[in-house]
């Protein structure tokens, strides 16, 4: 039987196996879920929230990784450089944070991302 780290997957990085995701995210994951894009979290034990995003990218099979540092959220995708996120935001409103779900799970489908405002 596969683990649920081996089912591909959009991977929220969180730093250590206490953390748990804040209810504040659960827009981010409907945007996800919206495109029908499996969403899970994985311990990354990064300092830099950019960092844990990259290594959440590198360690999905759907090469989509998302990390969360209070109210700014970092989307990060394996082929592009570590330091250089294709989204690094700071939250301003639920709409907003599903739009970004939603364009992590687009950027898996390969469709045009909706506008953030």
């Amino acid at each position: 039987m596969a683990s649920t780290m081996d089912k591909p997957a959009i991977f929220i990085a969180v730093p250590n196996a206490d953390s748990t995701v804040p209810a504040v995210l659960q827009p981010l994951f409907n945007g996800i879920e919206e495109e029908a894009i499996p969403v899970t979290t994985k311990v990354i034990a990064e300092n830099d929230v950019t960092a844990r995003a990259y290594q959440a990218a590198l360690a999905s099979r759907l090469s989509v990784g998302i990390g969360f540092d209070g109210q700014h959220i970092v989307v990060h995708y394996r082929n592009l450089k570590a330091d250089r996120p294709l989204f690094s935001i700071t939250v301003t409103s639920d709409e907003q944070m599903r739009r970004l779900g939603a364009n992590a799970a687009r950027l898996v489908k390969g469709v045009p991302f909706k506008k953030l405002e």
